[in-house]
C-alpha cells in the first residue's frame, strides 16, 4: 500500500472514549488536531496539497491529512468524522475531480454540519482550478456525471446532503487557484496560513482559575498596557502576595489582548525554571524562542539565545508574559536589552518582590484586596455551588471569609473542603483556621490536605513532586498498580480544588500546593534526603548517587 509519509495519518487511534485505567483503549484526544485538510489524493497529493500540509507542519500547526489509500471501514469512517468534530479549522481543497471521491463529499458534509452549529468551526476553502460558482451550482459535466453514478448507489437524502454542502462552500469566501506558476500558488498558501494563525490566536485561551470580579482587573491592565509614558516603557508589572490571583489576572489579560500582537507566549513558573542549578537562563530562552517562532529550538548558551532573540524574535510585535519572577531573573541576561524590542511589544511580569521591577521603566498594577462581597461570592461558589450562601450558613460563611483574609486561593480551597459538610464540621474547621496566623498561607491550605485519605495524599504528593504539567496516562497506570484507586482519588482532588486538569489533559497545581507537597515530603527527613519518599531535585539525586545512598 502506497503511503505519502504523513505522520498524522500513521498514528490513527480508535475513536472510543476510554477509561484512563484501561491501557487497551485509545482515543482521539480533544484538540489533538487544529486543522483538518481534505482533498482528493490523485489530483494534488504530491503537489499543492503536500505544500500546504508541510507548511502547516513546519509552523507547528497540528494538521490532520486524510489518506485516501487507507483501508476504509466503519471504524475508520467513524474515526474520520470524529477527527472533523474535534478540529476547529477545515481546509477543503476542491479540485476538478474532488466530487469523484465520496469520502471527500462525506467529509465536506460533516464540516458544513459542524460549521452550522455555530460553535467556532471555520471553513477556509481553496478552489483549485475549479470556479467557486461551479462548486455552488454543480452544473458542469464532471459534477453531473459523478452524481449520476452516486444515484445508483446512495439514497437521495445522502446525495442531497452532499450537494447542499458543496453549495454552501461554493458561496464562502476562499482562494481560487487558476495558475500553475509556483510563486502564485505560494502566495495563496501564505494567505491561508495567515488566516489559520489568526483564527488559532483568537480561539486559543489559557485556562484560568475562577476569580470573581476579574473583568475590572483586566480593564485596568489593558489601560496600563495601552498608555505607556515613553517609547522605552514596555513592561507592566503585577505585584502582590502569593495567592492573590496575579497569575489568574495575567492569564485573563493574555487571553484578551494576545490576538493584537504578531506573536505571544505565556511563561509559567519562571522562578522555578531559573532555580535550576545549571542552565536556567538557557532553558527560559529556549522556551520563549520555541513558543514565539513555533520551532523546536535548543539554545546552547546564553549568548546564542540573546542573538536569536535579537535577530528573530524582536522582528515581531510580541507579548511576553513572565509569571512568578523573583530576584534570580536578569532581563539583560535572558533577552539582551529591552530596546531590542519594538515600541509596540509588551511584557507582563508577575512577582511577589517589587524589587524585581525597580531597574525597569515600568507600569505597576497592585490588585486591591478582594472586597467582602466578592470574597463571599467566591467562597459560596465552592462551598455551595451558588453565588450566595443559604441563610442558615450566612453567618458562618462570613466568618470563614474573614478568617481566610479574603485570599482567593484560600477561599476556593476551604470552600471546596466544606462542600456538603455539616455545621459541626464547619465549626471545627473555622476554629482550626482561626488558630493559624494569617500570613502562614501554606499552613491554612494544609487543612484541606489533612482531610484526604491515605491514597489521596499519595497521589497529591506525587503530582506536587513529579507530575505538574505532565499527562495523566502514565501516572494513572502507576497509581492503579499501587492500588491507589486513581479515578476516585483524582476526582476527590479536583472536587477539593487541590488540582486542575488543563486543556491539554495535563495536571496543574497552584504553586502554593506544589510547595506544600514538597515541604511535606521534605519535613520527614530534612537533613537526610536519601530517606525521603520522593526525590525530585536533580541536585539531591546526584548527591545521593555520589554518596552511595548515604548523605
Amino acid at each position: 500500500m502506497k503511503k505519502s509519509g504523513v505522520q498524522a495519518s500513521a498514528s490513527l487511534k480508535e475513536p472510543s472514549s476510554p477509561s484512563p485505567s484501561d491501557p487497551k483503549q485509545q482515543s482521539l484526544p480533544v484538540g489533538e488536531y487544529e486543522v483538518f485538510l481534505s482533498f482528493r489524493g490523485p489530483d494534488i497529493r504530491d503537489s499543492f496539497a503536500d505544500w500546504v500540509y508541510r507548511g502547516l507542519v513546519r509552523s507547528k500547526i497540528r494538521t490532520f491529512r486524510d489518506e485516501e489509500d487507507l483501508q476504509r471501514g466503519e471504524k475508520m469512517e467513524h474515526f474520520l468524522l470524529r477527527a472533523i468534530v474535534e478540529t476547529k479549522i477545515y481546509v477543503p481543497i476542491i479540485s476538478p475531480k474532488y466530487v469523484d471521491s465520496r469520502w471527500c463529499l462525506q467529509e465536506l458534509a460533516k464540516m458544513v454540519e459542524c460549521w452550522k452549529l455555530g460553535k467556532g468551526h471555520v471553513i477556509l476553502p481553496i478552489f483549485y482550478f475549479v470556479a467557486p460558482s461551479e462548486v455552488k451550482k454543480q452544473e458542469s459535466v464532471g459534477f453531473k456525471s459523478a452524481f449520476k453514478l452516486y444515484g445508483e448507489k446512495f439514497d437521495a437524502a445522502t446525495i442531497g446532503q452532499w450537494k447542499e454542502a458543496l453549495k454552501q462552500v461554493g458561496e464562502m469566501k476562499g482562494w481560487h487557484v487558476t495558475e500553475h506558476v509556483g510563486f502564485r500558488q505560494g502566495t495563496v498558501i501564505n494567505e491561508v496560513f495567515v488566516q489559520i494563525e489568526s483564527h488559532l490566536r483568537n480561539s486559543y485561551k489559557l485556562a484560568t482559575d475562577e476569580l470573581v470580579g476579574i473583568n475590572s482587573h483586566v480593564e485596568k491592565m489593558k489601560k496600563l498596557l495601552n498608555h505607556v509614558d515613553s517609547a522605552s516603557q514596555k513592561i507592566v508589572g503585577i505585584h502582590g502576595m502569593s495567592g492573590t490571583g496575579k497569575t489568574t489576572i495575567a492569564k485573563a489579560v493574555y487571553n484578551e489582548v494576545s490576538a493584537q500582537f504578531d506573536q505571544s507566549c505565556f511563561m509559567e513558573d519562571v522562578r522555578r525554571i531559573l532555580s535550576t542549578e545549571n542552565g536556567g537562563d538557557v532553558t527560559l530562552q529556549t522556551n520563549i524562542i520555541s513558543s514565539i517562532l513555533k520551532v523546536d529550538s535548543q539554545v546552547r548558551n546564553v549568548g546564542e539565545g540573546i542573538n536569536i532573540i535579537r535577530d528573530r524574535v524582536c522582528r515581531h510585535k510580541v507579548l511576553i508574559v513572565l509569571d512568578d519572577v523573583d530576584e534570580r531573573f536578569d532581563f539583560d541576561r535572558v533577552f539582551g536589552r529591552l530596546d531590542y524590542f519594538s515600541t509596540e511589544s509588551r511584557f507582563i511580569i508577575t512577582t511577589t518582590d517589587k524589587r524585581v521591577l525597580i531597574k525597569f521603566d515600568h507600569k505597576l498594577y497592585e490588585p486591591e484586596e478582594m472586597s467582602h462581597e466578592y470574597s463571599l461570592m467566591l467562597f459560596s461558589k465552592h462551598a455551595f455551588g451558588a453565588d450566595h450562601p443559604p441563610g442558615e450558613f450566612l453567618d458562618r460563611s462570613e466568618k470563614f471569609v474573614e478568617a481566610a483574609s479574603r485570599l482567593p486561593i484560600a477561599l476556593k480551597v476551604i470552600g471546596s473542603l466544606l462542600f456538603r459538610r455539616d455545621m459541626k464540621f464547619w465549626d471545627a474547621k473555622l476554629a482550626e483556621l482561626r488558630s493559624i496566623h494569617p500570613t502562614k498561607v501554606q499552613e491554612r491550605l494544609r487543612i484541606s490536605y489533612n482531610e484526604l485519605t491515605y491514597y489521596e495524599k499519595q497521589i497529591f504528593l506525587d503530582i506536587a513532586c513529579f507530575f505538574v504539567g505532565e499527562g495523566k496516562e502514565i501516572p494513572f497506570y502507576m497509581w492503579d498498580g499501587c492500588g491507589y484507586h486513581p479515578e476516585g482519588g483524582i476526582d476527590s482532588l479536583l472536587m477539593k480544588s487541590l488540582i486542575k486538569i488543563n486543556e491539554k489533559n495535563q495536571f496543574w497545581m497552584h504553586d502554593h500546593f506544589r510547595r506544600l507537597g514538597e515541604h511535606i515530603v521534605h519535613e520527614d527527613y530534612p537533613q537526610q534526603s536519601f530517606k525521603r519518599s520522593r526525590i525530585w531535585s536533580n541536585e539531591d539525586a546526584l548527591e545521593i548517587l555520589r554518596s552511595g545512598g548515604q548523605v
